[in-house]
């Protein structure tokens, strides 16, 4: 059974009475050299155990069933669960689960995320899985391009995507997707990207001053209104004194004119140790 084939997933599709879901984003992937770029990103072996999100048919969950030792496939809609139990029903090392992901309580540690994953779901899954105490050890995805480049930008590209991102890992992108490597085809290309979490120490925020919760609520204060300046975004939403607001930036290099996304993550938490 060819699931990269159009053909086909219309065939499967049709037999179990359903079609791709808008709401749910359903885009299947027909291109096999883009399968093969998302497997060498992932670095699989017989150890592995992967967390797939929206398997949709099953196309990258037999791919990655051959090379991980195990693959628990989270899939939202009741309807693909059925089609899943006949696509990869030769394959004793997969777990199907029917649960939203966003609710899901994973059991499982030592785990990497790999996904072609709806594109209405990919900050509040990256947010997720950066911010649980079970992260995974590598996240590889499938995401809208736009959304790629923004969370691997630098300054003084910056977004609250990109910092939350950085803040707790590494991100690169691997590859870039066309759009017609899909079925149906979305409006927009994709892109492969990696992310390597890595739990920021308590002494990046000079021991007991800071914390995460501190730094995330100076940085979405500062993100507020991004096209305004920072200065002006501070005090308006910390309720600090407009004077004692620029005399905190200048001390940590920043002036009160820049915008937020002219910070380097580096630049939030020097503001966090020193608030």
């Amino acid at each position: 059974m060819d699931l990269s084939s159009p053909k086909e997933i219309k065939n499967i599709l049709l037999q179990y009475d359903t079609r791709p879901s808008k709401r749910l984003g359903q885009n299947f992937l027909i291109d096999k050299n883009v399968l093969q770029k998302i497997i060498l990103a992932s670095n699989l072996n017989k150890n592995d155990i992967v967390l797939e999100v929206g398997p949709g048919i099953g196309t990258l969950t037999q791919e990655l069933a051959k090379n991980a030792g195990k693959v628990i496939a989270i899939e939202k809609d009741e309807k693909m669960i059925k089609v899943l139990k006949e696509t990869l029903k030769d394959y004793k090392n997969i777990e199907i689960i029917n649960a939203d992901v966003l609710r899901y309580k994973l059991q499982t540690t030592h785990y990497k995320l790999i996904s072609n994953i709806p594109y209405y779901l990919t900050s509040p899954l990256i947010r997720k899985f950066l911010e649980s105490d079970n992260p995974p050890q590598e996240i590889i995805l499938m995401v809208q391009k736009e959304v790629a480049q923004r969370i691997c930008s630098k300054p003084p590209n910056m977004s609250l995507l990109a910092v939350s991102a950085q803040f707790y890992a590494d991100a690169k992108i691997v590859s870039y997707v066309s759009k017609n490597c899909f079925w149906p085809a979305p409006k927009v290309d994709s892109a492969i990207i990696k992310i390597i979490p890595r739990p920021p120490s308590s002494a990046e925020f000079g021991g007991t001053r800071g914390s995460a919760q501190l730094f995330f609520r100076i940085v979405k204060a500062g993100f507020s209104h991004p096209r305004k300046q920072l200065a002006g975004n501070f005090s308006k939403t910390l309720k600090i004194d407009r004077k004692k607001i620029d005399s905190w930036l200048l001390k940590n290099n920043v002036k009160p004119t820049q915008r937020a996304e002219t910070l380097s993550v580096e630049d939030w938490k020097n503001l966090t140790n020193s608030i």
